[in-house]
């Protein structure tokens, strides 16, 4: 069964359409997770994420709403992270925004699923940081 779930929720201070733009277009993304990325906004898309040679992984739109959620399946990664899929949801908050952000399909509580729980909780930090001060933290020592 994949019924092992990753979540994480946090509040940003910038407008759903920033917060939209840093979770969805590669040159954003690039700022916070991958070290290379590429891909577009829509339904059906393919996203490359490159992490190094050994981590060059694909994932496939399943769902996008601007400004509201972004949803990628992973197609072509290690063999835990193929049956998982990621959910960005964004609602609008009287200061910000607040991201809701699950990281679905998991096999089993293994250690590869807490290494990447504790990591996105760095990741997503980092995704606060760039938003909210600009800081951009180098490849090399995002988790």
């Amino acid at each position: 069964m994949n019924n092992h779930k990753i979540y994480h929720q946090l509040h940003i201070q910038a407008t759903p359409d920033k917060v939209f733009a840093a979770i969805s277009e590669p040159s954003h993304l690039e700022n916070w997770w991958p070290l290379r990325c590429s891909g577009t906004p829509m339904k059906d898309a393919i996203y490359n994420f490159n992490f190094t040679e050994a981590y060059n992984w694909f994932g496939q739109v399943t769902d996008i709403v601007e400004n509201q959620y972004f949803k990628i399946k992973m197609t072509e990664s290690d063999s835990e992270w193929n049956p998982t899929s990621l959910s960005f949801q964004l609602k609008t908050q009287e200061v910000g925004t607040l991201l809701e952000f699950c990281h679905k399909g998991w096999k089993a509580n293994t250690s590869e699923f807490r290494k990447t729980s504790f990591c996105w909780a760095q990741l997503l930090f980092g995704l606060k940081q760039y938003l909210e001060k600009g800081v951009v933290i180098p490849f090399e020592e995002r988790s």
